[in-house]
């Protein structure tokens, strides 16, 4: 193969580095070489110039770099110089966004402990320290602290760690715990003593993490995934002390486009193996106290039946969308029928309220609902002598039933915080409705006044009637006319909704004049089950449309301007941004594309790479001609044009197993080649981590400093302070 060609361009770009000046920077970037590959189906032919950009998980990771590895590597380092290159004048700046970031956050803080089986866990950092501290206290905290894992320790040597899915087992003396060094989210599992600190030789590579223990305290169940797609396919069983090459298999999910999991009933009765697709479940239990028995099924697996369990006595309580219940309701069945004949309603249907999630106790239902977005924490005793809601005041906010571990308490622990108050836990006693703050997150640096900030909820009228929320912060200081900066966010697929939650690092953009802007818009369930239905599928194009009705809002109400509006998304929400540029790249001034999923017909129509298949029922599959006609109409890689686009950071991650890296390599590839515009396109690639970026705390707030630098530069708001 021919070496990677960096051509030369005349190309001179502006890059304003501070308030008053602007600094010329005749730097040429690099153009990649066009090699054409052809590719057909349902006699339609694209033509891909960049396709020689991907690499296989062998050729990354072989020693000696073969001939296209070496040319991928080169085009990636080359785009990372030319990125670095221009943006050298904001170096000093970064520094400043990083330490004052940085500055706000209590470094040696920890979380706020939780009682399990007789313990109190807790997270903690010291000042300094990168990573967690996870120890526990048995019985009382001002009993000695054990620590289980200093990841601080454990990272040291490695550019990425990341350790998680700690299972303590039933007799609280081992800690399975998970570790990826790459950022492929591919992790082995080892066991640890924790009394002794002794780590056991048993070690279980290429899983997802997650392990419960049987009550046995010798029996380790697992889920553990597909080497080439990723996907989790298989649940082991491992015996303490064994080698993994002997665990047994138990279950295997053979259909594509489910992925498998295991987990344990909050009884500790059950454990619980799950199968999940985007529009169906199927749940199998096995008694937590003979592993070696044999798996029941609930209910068997049903297109378009959803469904997930959890254990209470006699019962399996089953949330659910069955008989056409969009919103979700609450069911329960005897443990001895659980076929969904035998479901009953605890809960019913309510159009206009959609049921999230529901916590069990001994003597309560905790039920976290969904009201014209605004979320809710429902309260109701199981023999109905009490039914009420947590009263929450503020226009929007974000509140979470958090993990409560203990199973027969009167108290459950939720979390708070809006756009502008910081986030708090809180113990509530659902006798005697007392609650107890048991944490406020701090914010230092003594500059920080809630009432300086002020936030809305708007609602923004699609083009097709829809109304769609928008929640907006800023300083109550600022003053909102065409001349505002608007960073405008959204991500709208799966049916996440983002919260309207606080956040310490965005105070650097509102504390210099920018509104931040959440667009609630369709492919997340802020306004419950069919929020998401129509905006997935054959109706995706609604999360774009709704995302550029946004925006003409801000404009045409005079938040901003096209000179002052940011869009920024990552993942599903980076193709979000790709869709919206091709649409109208003339309303914003600048978009920060992270991870962007921007190759969706290639990507869909491989079924090697990880996630595709268990995908096909959020966007479609392009096998299908309806699917890909729709697909490729607005895939953004697909639909870059010789036209003008704004100035763009596009970010990614080389281990990335989410998104390929070689999405958006290949699409400021396209974009530098057809762009007849001077403005800025930058790519920037982590060539040591994956989809979600830096693993150290600091090092995270380091990458959001270089996202901020670039919109603060576009505004010519790069100060010396």
């Amino acid at each position: 193969m021919k070496k990677l060609l960096i051509l030369s361009s005349a190309l001179i770009l502006i890059f304003a580095s501070c308030k008053d000046e602007k600094m010329k920077k005749n730097i040429k970037p690099p153009v990649a070489e066009k090699i054409a590959e052809k590719l057909e189906i349902h006699g339609d032919v694209r033509v891909d110039n960049y396709f020689w950009m991907r690499l296989s998980d062998k050729q990354k990771n072989a020693e000696n770099k073969d001939e296209q590895t070496q040319k991928v590597y080169d085009y990636l380092t080359a785009e990372n110089e030319y990125y670095n290159e221009m943006t050298s004048h904001t170096k000093d700046f970064q520094e400043i966004l990083f330490q004052e970031m940085k500055g706000r956050i209590k470094e040696d803080d920890e979380s706020v402990p939780y009682k399990k089986d007789g313990y109190f866990y807790i997270t903690r950092f010291e000042k300094g320290g990168q990573y967690p501290i996870y120890s526990r206290k048995k019985e009382s905290l001002e009993n000695e602290e054990e620590i289980m894992f200093n990841v601080n320790d454990e990272a040291k040597g490695y550019d990425y760690f990341q350790l998680g899915g700690l299972s303590v087992s039933t007799n609280n003396n081992l800690v399975a715990f998970a570790v990826d060094k790459v950022s492929r989210r591919q992790y082995t599992i080892q066991i640890k003593n924790i009394e002794t600190g002794e780590i056991y030789p048993d070690k279980i590579e290429n899983t997802t993490g997650g392990s419960v223990w049987a009550n046995d305290n010798k029996t380790l169940f697992y889920s553990k995934k597909d080497p080439v797609t990723l996907r989790s396919s298989k649940i082991y069983k491992h015996i303490l002390g064994t080698d993994s090459s002997k665990d047994e298999l138990i279950y295997e999910e053979k259909d594509e486009t489910f992925n498998t999991f295991v987990t344990k009933s909050k009884t500790k009765e059950y454990i619980v193996i799950g199968s999940s697709s985007t529009v169906s479940d199927e749940y199998q239990v096995l008694d937590a106290d003979n592993p070696n028995g044999k798996l029941h099924i609930i209910q068997p697996r049903e297109r378009d039946l959803e469904y997930s369990i959890a254990h209470y006595g006699d019962y399996f309580y089953i949330l659910t969308n069955k008989d056409g219940a969009t919103n979700f309701k609450l069911m329960k069945t005897p443990i001895n029928k659980t076929t969904k004949d035998n479901w009953v309603d605890v809960i019913p249907h309510r159009k206009d309220t959609f049921l999230e999630d529901v916590s069990i106790f001994k003597d309560y239902l905790v039920i976290e609902e969904k009201n014209n977005g605004l979320e809710k924490i429902r309260i109701k005793k199981w023999d109905n002598s009490a039914d009420y809601y947590l009263p929450f005041d503020e226009e929007t906010y974000s509140a979470e039933v958090l993990s409560n571990s203990e199973f027969d308490t009167d108290v459950v622990r939720y979390s708070y915080n809006s756009m502008t108050t910081p986030a708090s836990v809180i113990d509530f006693n659902m006798e005697t409705q007392e609650k107890e703050i048991k944490k406020e997150q701090e914010v230092l640096g003594g500059k920080f006044d809630k009432n300086n900030y002020t936030s809305k909820r708007v609602w923004v009228t699609a083009r097709d009637g829809k109304k769609v929320a928008m929640s907006l912060v800023y300083r109550k200081d600022t003053k909102i006319d065409k001349n505002t900066p608007v960073l405008q966010y959204a991500y709208g697929s799966y049916g996440y909704t983002i919260p309207d939650s606080f956040s310490t690092t965005r105070l650097s953009l509102l504390d210099r004049g920018f509104v931040y802007a959440l667009a609630h818009i369709r492919g997340s369930q802020y306004l419950g089950r069919e929020w998401y239905e129509d905006g997935k599928m054959l109706n995706k194009k609604n999360t774009f449309n709704d995302f550029v009705d946004c925006s003409k809002y801000l404009i045409e109400n005079n938040y901003t301007s096209p000179e002052h509006l940011y869009a920024m998304g990552g993942s599903a929400g980076g193709l979000l941004m790709g869709a919206v540029i091709n649409m109208n790249p003339e309303l914003y001034n600048g978009v920060i594309a992270a991870v962007p999923f921007v190759d969706v017909v290639s990507t869909m129509l491989d079924e090697s790479i990880p996630l595709t298949t268990g995908e096909f029922d959020e966007w479609g599959n392009p096998k299908n001609k309806e699917y890909y006609d729709y697909i490729k109409s607005y895939s953004p890689y697909d639909q870059v044009e010789a036209k003008e686009y704004p100035n763009m950071l596009v970010t990614t991650g080389l281990h990335d197993s989410q998104v390929q890296y070689w999405e958006p390599a290949k699409w400021v590839a396209k974009l530098r080649e057809l762009k007849t515009d001077n403005n800025l396109l930058f790519l920037d690639t982590d060539m040591k981590t994956g989809h979600g970026g830096a693993s150290g705390r600091f090092d995270a707030l380091k990458e959001t400093a270089k996202d901020y630098t670039f919109l603060l530069s576009l505004e010519g708001k790069v100060t010396k302070k």
